[in-house]
């Protein structure tokens, strides 16, 4: 059994996610538990419609706001008569309420409830933020409710730690090394082997935080919330004296060459063009599948299977797609210590309706946030080159700018003689604009900057886990917004009105650098 004694100082964050290998009689509790979260967050945000409905009359009615005030206004009201009652009929006729509140409450594990009016907490506050002007970024909607068959089968639980016993959440337990143990529903098996993990925990390099359980094109999948050491010193790049301002690789990405890869003097050191393309590769069979699914009735079981074979094939897209980004960008952070990327503006690339296709299967912001925090984690450097820096057009030899050039000419020529492959010289230049623009770059938010780097995806519990195993830190919670906002009326989002129509709006009037260009 692994119980993840704490020997090492923790300055990172990753995540382990596991398949889970449950049980007809597991799968049926981890159900319930996701239905439990889902009717806390609706129960939760109907009492916030409620009392601000309330409030127009009487602006002395308190709103539950944060997540601490919304869990105990959720445990108030599950112990009355508003959440049912359960009566029984003697024979002689007599009813008498056995049970007052939620009958099955215990049935669930009490924090499925709480993890729940946080993650509302957490939406509240954004939304507020946005209005205020705080919070930059798409625009943030008032949070809605969760349909059983739209919202994603997912639930939270922490990792509390008692004085004198091992810790909720385990790995490994009772001689079952492919198991984890979740409170309220005991030891599930998993596909997947376990080692790696279970030998952080033993060696306390490693502590689990909390745990997300979700459904995943018809399985069950837990993702583990880990706080780690750092990693080990030989994997680790050497440190670069003050004065040194070599060793910049610059990295452009495209589409026919997913990446090319150089230093200053011109030395391709990495180019890769057989990328699977795992969304051009299926395309045709996920039309075939959508077909399929639009011929069935709805509401019909075939209809419901159809969906699910179309779900499941997404998810193997986007696996197919995740794993390529991960073996690439560990080959590149583990060779070079210093890298530069373009700021690529991928959200205005996106409206271009015919590469729209061909740049999200590419994947250029997630390969970003990957180099990101693995440079983070070995002591590299990574900066990003302005957006409106002109790579492809610069040329490395005189200085000149090409304006003529589109993204057909794929071989750069300029008027000194200087020749070059078009992605070759874009990286030449990214890796030039490094060695003199790295000291003002700012560097990427990661633990060691004061930021948080992971390795899962937002919806897995990726940055959001709290300050210490099995606690509610109050920035999860946004206890520093303790009361509503004073200016709601009907014509807020949440009573169908519109907060502010031209924020967040700039982005599409703007001019987007193309890839090449």
């Amino acid at each position: 059994m692994c119980c993840g004694t704490l020997t090492c100082e923790m300055s990172r964050h990753t995540t382990f996610k596991f398949c889970l290998d449950a049980t007809v009689e597991q799968h049926k509790v981890l159900a319930r538990h996701a239905g439990a979260s889902r009717f806390a967050f609706n129960q939760c945000l109907r009492m916030v419609k409620t009392a601000l409905d309330q409030r127009r009359t009487d602006p002395d009615i308190p709103v539950p706001w944060t997540g601490f005030d919304l869990i105990n206004a959720f445990n108030a009201w599950k112990k009355t008569e508003d959440a049912g009652r359960v009566f029984t009929v003697g024979t002689e006729g007599t009813v008498e309420a056995m049970v007052t509140g939620l009958a099955w409450r215990a049935q669930v594990h009490q924090q499925v409830f709480e993890e729940a009016a946080v993650d509302l907490g957490t939406g509240l506050k954004a939304w507020s933020d946005y209005r205020a002007g705080n919070r930059k970024g798409r625009r943030v909607g008032f949070p809605r409710f969760k349909k059983k068959t739209g919202a994603l089968a997912s639930f939270r639980l922490r990792n509390k730690h008692a004085k004198n016993g091992p810790p909720a959440i385990r790995v490994g337990d009772n001689d079952r090394p492919r198991s984890i143990t979740l409170p309220g529903i005991g030891a599930v098996g998993v596909h997947d082997d376990t080692r790696k993990l279970r030998r952080m925990l033993t060696k306390g390099r490693a502590k689990i935080l909390f745990a997300t359980v979700g459904q995943h094109a018809g399985r069950w999948w837990v993702s583990l919330n880990v706080e780690a050491a750092d990693l080990h010193p030989a994997h680790h790049h050497q440190s670069r004296s003050p004065g040194d301002d070599g060793g910049w690789v610059g990295i452009d990405r495209g589409l026919s060459a997913f990446l090319v890869a150089a230093t200053s003097d011109g030395e391709e050191v990495a180019r890769i063009t057989d990328a699977p393309k795992s969304l051009a590769a299926g395309i045709k069979r996920q039309q075939r599948l959508a077909k399929s699914l639009s011929r069935k009735q709805k509401g019909s079981r075939n209809r419901r299977d159809a969906a699910a074979t179309l779900g499941r094939h997404h998810h193997h897209v986007a696996n197919v797609r995740r794993h390529s980004l991960h073996q690439v960008s560990n080959s590149l952070v583990k060779t070079h210590d210093r890298l530069v990327i373009e700021n690529l503006n991928v959200s205005g690339m996106l409206a271009n309706r015919r590469l729209a296709r061909a740049i999200s299967d590419a994947g250029w912001a997630e390969f970003a946030r990957h180099l990101k925090y693995k440079q983070a984690w070995r002591s590299g450097e990574l900066v990003a080159a302005d957006r409106w820096y002109p790579s492809s057009r610069l040329c490395p030899a005189c200085g000149a700018i090409r304006g003529d050039l589109t993204l057909a000419d794929r071989v750069f020529t300029c008027g000194c003689g200087h020749s070059a492959d078009r992605d070759a010289n874009a990286a030449t230049n990214l890796a030039r604009w490094g060695q003199t623009h790295h000291q003002t770059s700012p560097e990427p938010r990661t633990p060691k900057h004061g930021g948080r780097a992971t390795n899962a995806r937002r919806r897995d519990g990726a940055d959001r886990h709290p300050s210490c195993a099995g606690e509610t830190s109050p920035v999860e919670a946004g206890t520093d917004v303790h009361t509503a906002p004073r200016g709601l009326n009907r014509r807020s989002p949440e009573n169908g009105g519109v907060s502010n129509p031209n924020r967040g709006c700039s982005t599409r009037f703007k001019a987007c650098r193309q890839s090449g260009g």
